[in-house]
């Protein structure tokens, strides 16, 4: 198991063997210890798993109360899954990455508390696991559009393809006009 830094110090991709053969693959999603050597998160305090289909666009949330860590998967299908730093004292302040997680990959991606998540289905269907620091906090829940031009987030959309995101996505604020972590 070996943690890949990204382009936004603290989000890492992490890379689990995958173990192969006639009837399917096996791999570690999590290890106490090896997580602990890689200096990565031991302790998760929720589970949580969608289903989406193609073209769905969930996010990008937060929470600024118990702001929550994520350690994300593909369990089925493919996925472009985004960090945003939202630590205003941060040099990287506004910055994302994105990195493209498919079923059986070997690949994970950790996102540290104080950034907003969200991932773009680019598969016909896709479940996706992520492993929580703290349990959802609803009142303190936040969301920042996805298609902000303030973050320019590169998201992998077909031309001319808009993708489907909740009437709340829909509706979330602006980046300029949010309240971020100090």
């Amino acid at each position: 198991m070996i943690a890949e830094p990204t382009d936004l110090p603290g989000v890492a991709v992490v890379r689990s063997p995958v173990y192969g053969d006639s009837r399917g693959f096996f791999m570690e999603v999590f290890h106490e210890e090896r997580f602990a050597a890689l200096g990565l998160p031991t302790h998760f305090a929720q589970d949580s798993h969608s289903r989406s289909t193609k073209g769905v666009l969930r996010g990008l949330h937060f929470q600024l109360v118990r702001p929550q860590g994520k350690l994300v998967r593909a369990a089925s299908g493919a996925i472009f899954d985004v960090a945003v730093d939202l630590r205003r004292s941060s040099p990287h302040f506004g910055k994302s990455v994105g990195v493209t997680l498919e079923a059986g990959d070997g690949r994970q991606l950790w996102i540290p508390p104080g950034f907003a998540h969200g991932f773009l289905v680019m598969s016909e269907i896709a479940e996706v696991s992520y492993k929580c620091t703290t349990v959802y906090h609803p009142e303190s829940e936040r969301g920042i559009r996805w298609d902000d031009p303030d973050l320019a987030v590169q998201w992998p959309l077909e031309r001319g393809q808009t993708p489907l995101v909740s009437p709340k996505d829909a509706a979330a604020a602006a980046f300029r006009s949010g309240v971020w972590f100090d």
